[in-house]
Formats: C-alpha cells, structure tokens, sequence
C-alpha cells in the first residue's frame, strides 16, 4: 500500500474519529485510535524502507494531495481534542476528589469505620 493510500486510510479513520467524539462514543473512538497508530506505524516503516518497485520520488500532485490529507488529519484531531479534553478533566476531577477524600480520612480517621 503506498503511503498516499495510508494516509487516505488515516483520514477516513480521524473523520470517523471525530463523529464517534462528538458521539461521546469512547470505545469506537478508542478503537479508530488504535487503528490510525497501526496505519501511522506501518507508514513510518515503509516510508523508512521505500516502497518495493515505486521510485521515492513524489509527483507534484500527490504531494498535494499528501499535504492536504495531513492537514486533514490534524485539523480532525483538534476536533476530536474539543470533546475528548473536557471530558477528561472531568475524570482528573473526580479522581483526584477521590485520592484526596482518602488523604482526609487517613489523616483524620474514617467516622464511617468508627
């Protein structure tokens, strides 16, 4: 596969990314995450090694297109960022609500345990 069709492949994901977001469908958007980063992983390497019987020389308009994909892709992850950041300080929120409840209690002994 070349690397403008691992790209194509990416940008399909990170627009399903950013519905599953805005969805707040955390499983499928986990899911897509690891899909994109096995297809990021697979581009490094062939990138790296060449792709066998293509000349690594790009023309004009895959360039382009290539760029314009990334740029695709980036600008869906900053999508995806304005649903996934809140909810997470919400979790740091409660999580760090709950360590310091347990701080309190050790401190000053549970009235609950007696």
């Amino acid at each position: 596969m070349s690397s403008l069709a691992l790209l194509q492949q990416m940008s399909a994901y990170s627009t399903e990314m950013v519905d599953a977001a805005r969805a707040n469908d955390w499983d499928r958007l986990s899911r897509l995450e690891r899909q994109v980063a096995s297809l990021r992983d697979r581009l490094g390497v062939e990138e790296a090694l060449g792709f066998p019987g293509r000349p690594r020389q790009m023309s004009e308009d895959e360039r382009k297109k290539k760029v314009s994909l990334i740029r695709r892709i980036l600008d869906d992850d900053k999508e995806v960022r304005v649903h996934t950041e809140p909810w997470m300080d919400n979790v740091r929120q409660l999580l760090s609500g709950g360590v310091r409840q347990r701080n309190v209690r050790a401190a000053y002994g549970d009235p609950e345990i007696g």
